[in-house]
């Protein structure tokens, strides 16, 4: 299921500056979530329009929003473009390739220059068409449709489905999509690279990243534009407006129905073929979401949850609920950071030796044997010298001394002979030896750590190495457990008949304690409504999260779900696992509650597998998966469809066993484990050898 927390539309335009006054013609953004929408915003030329998107991308992922990003213009050509332009059947070769040779400044760019050189690259009269430079024709690219030979089809399979869409090739003139091709792709290409790994562009990439561009035309949605158009405004401020609110309306269904495409080259405009879903989105009344800020509830219909399904939903909807602050650098390890450090200084300050001996420069060398004379004095760390070494001599230098003027080689002393004013040394010395360039670890302005990073003391020493003596910090995540049942008595109590101890609720302590978390302990409540919602309010004022085990199924007694359910903000995830698959994830008072199972290795799992994970977005950092090892099986078992399974399991001599039982309640197999073993969620054979997933307890750390 695809879900964008906000929405951008934005209308593109291959021309130039079109001045601080909105105008139509130019370049607009309009947003949306949920389907309110921002005043549309005019953006005056491509290099402001890039920056604006860059900031608007930026702001989506501090605030862990998934942000769509729509724009009117194609993201390929026909099938056989990317091969004859770059030899690669891949349309990034193209964007690539588009960058390299697009030139592009507000007052002016060159895109009526590149779709003649393109041209040429073809046989007979290339591809491109319409010259718009009045005062200067351009051999290879005619000012009229004159083209022949080519090779090339005239349309995209979507611009043939889309009545009244105009072709990639037309660079000039009303209508001229092929000049907004030729200078947004290089805008596009340039954001993807500068937020790497964050960027999935559709239908290309698979959208399973925080920020998606998209293709989309807002003559899919032309009547209500026409609507809107008639009460007054510019055109194409009502229709990025209207068109971003109609993405962020439509529902989970029809969102992902649009967006099962498959166009690896040409790309699709998105919502084609659906275009009475956008129009009633974009002209119908919002609905109000049934649960108040709910980030896990569950779509209509979905009944049984695939692990990798719901962990993706997860990551989706969770961003920080902590504070910041700032502390001084000597406070800040194991803390999350809040915003990315830039280096203040460069490390080295400035170009140094490496080793203590004797420094020169390099262009003073004859061949064969050399002898240079001394200069009085010498560079030391923290003292360097005062003056500039005279060409043709040398200087005694020691480690980490900054290099004086005159100096770019330095030679070990061991290599030395030392005579009375001079040192002699065999030839063969490179250039530069010896020697630390300035910022060849790290320059001043550059990113050094990334928001989401928890510090461990080496990070201390970079920041600290670049002059960061402060850093903006979350508060620690707040983590109250609360275990659940009338049949829990805590350890040293007197056990009824029928009664056990309390496992759970020091053993998700330990675990919050382990993860870094500050923890409440709430103790163990009885199955009595009153008492869990009084101390569901408490955790609720104190903590950030709230663990609970015990009473998330649907039974007479689970009284955690039924509270959740009658507060409005409960989803029951009948997850496909084993250990562990009722799962109950609501909010109380607006804070997240992962109301665990009872049995113990249930709940140690689903904390494993899920809390963790999502208690490191809540806290600030980045959604992150448990590394595993691939590892032969000192088992076997046959596995039947349906659930992925944990196991508990160990590694000795290079394999990986499991615990002789797999019973939930045994505890014992918990202490046992150093980790888990994954099972996946089809049909398995494991016999003695067979490769399996092995994720150690550490990787949860």
């Amino acid at each position: 299921m695809t879900r964008f927390d906000r929405v951008a539309i934005v209308d593109w335009s291959g021309g130039n500056d079109t001045g601080p006054r909105p105008k139509k013609d130019a370049i607009w953004m309009g947003c949306a979530r949920d389907g309110v929408c921002e005043p549309p915003r005019y953006l005056r030329n491509r290099t402001e329009a890039e920056e604006a998107i860059a900031e608007l991308i930026e702001n989506a992922l501090k605030a862990g929003d998934r942000l769509c990003i729509g724009f009117d213009f194609p993201f390929g050509y026909p099938n056989g473009f990317a091969e004859a332009l770059t030899g690669e059947v891949d349309v990034f070769a193209v964007w690539d390739w588009l960058e390299a040779h697009v030139e592009d400044t507000p007052k002016a760019n060159n895109r009526f220059d590149v779709a003649g050189q393109i041209n040429r690259m073809f046989p007979g009269v290339g591809p491109f068409w319409f010259n718009g430079l009045r005062n200067r024709d351009i051999v290879h690219l005619p000012r009229k449709d004159t083209r022949d030979g080519h090779g090339m089809t005239e349309w995209r399979r979507a611009e043939a489905l889309a009545k009244g869409a105009f072709t990639c090739w037309q660079v000039g003139g009303a209508g001229a999509v092929g000049g907004q091709v030729l200078t947004g792709l290089p805008v596009l290409n340039r954001l993807r690279r500068r937020f790497d790994g964050q960027v999935a562009v559709w239908p290309l990439e698979p959208l399973n990243r925080p920020i998606s561009f998209i293709e989309i035309w807002p003559g899919l949605i032309n009547s209500v534009v026409k609507e809107a158009e008639a009460k007054g405004g510019i055109r194409d401020a009502a229709q990025v407006r209207l068109l971003a609110r109609a993405v962020s309306r439509l529902s989970a269904d029809d969102l992902d129905a649009m967006l099962d495409v498959d166009a690896p080259e040409e790309g699709w405009i998105m919502g084609l073929g659906h275009e009475d879903k956008l129009i009633a989105a974009a002209r119908g009344v919002l609905q109000p979401p049934p649960l108040k800020d709910d980030c896990f509830a569950l779509p209509a219909g979905v009944d049984w949850t695939p692990v990798d399904e719901a962990l993706e939903m997860l990551s989706q909807r969770l961003h920080p609920v902590v504070g910041t602050r700032h502390v001084p650098l000597q406070d800040g390890l194991g803390r999350v950071l809040a915003e990315d450090v830039v280096a203040r200084r460069s490390n080295p300050p400035e170009a140094n030796t490496a080793v203590d001996g004797y420094g020169f420069a390099f262009d003073c060398l004859g061949q064969g044997d050399q002898v240079l004379p001394l200069v009085e004095g010498r560079s030391a760390a923290g003292v360097p010298f005062d003056g500039s070494v005279p060409e043709g001599f040398a200087i005694r230098v020691l480690t980490g001394a900054e290099l004086p003027d005159g100096v770019d080689t330095v030679i070990l002393e061991e290599d030395v002979t030392l005579g009375t004013g001079e040192i002699a040394f065999r030839e063969g010395i490179k250039r530069g030896a010896n020697t630390r360039n300035a910022g060849e670890d790290v320059r001043a302005g550059a990113v050094i750590l990334s928001q989401g990073r928890c510090l461990t003391p080496a990070d201390l020493a970079l920041a600290s190495a670049t002059g960061i003596a402060d850093l903006s910090v979350y508060e620690p995540l707040k983590v109250a457990v609360i275990s659940t049942g009338d049949e829990l008595v805590d350890p040293g109590e007197a056990a009824r008949d029928g009664q056990i101890y309390d496992a759970n609720r020091p053993m998700l302590l330990g675990l919050a304690k382990q993860f870094g978390y500050q923890t409440i302990d709430l103790g163990r409540v009885a199955d009595d409504r009153d008492a869990l919602s009084t101390a569901l309010d408490q955790a609720a004022r104190e903590a950030d999260v709230i663990l609970t085990s015990g009473g998330a199924s649907a039974g007479d007694e689970d009284h955690v779900s039924a509270l959740l359910n009658e507060a409005g903000a409960m989803a029951q995830w009948r997850i496909a696992l084993k250990p562990g698959r009722p799962l109950a994830l609501g909010m109380w008072d607006g804070t997240p509650v992962f109301g665990l199972p009872g049995n113990p290795v249930a709940a140690l799992v689903c904390t494993l597998i899920f809390a963790r994970p999502a208690m490191r977005v809540l806290a600030g950092q980045t959604w992150e998966d448990p590394q595993g090892f691939d590892l032969p099986a000192a088992f076997e078992k046959t596995k039947k469809p349906g659930r992925r399974e944990y196991l508990r399991a160990r590694v000795r001599d290079g394999q990986v066993e499991v615990f002789k039982s797999e019973g939930s309640g045994r505890i014992s197999g918990l202490s046992w484990a150093d980790g888990l073993v994954e099972l996946p969620d089809g049909a398995a054979k494991i016999t003695q050898g067979t490769s399996v997933r092995y994720i150690p307890f550490g990787s949860f750390d």
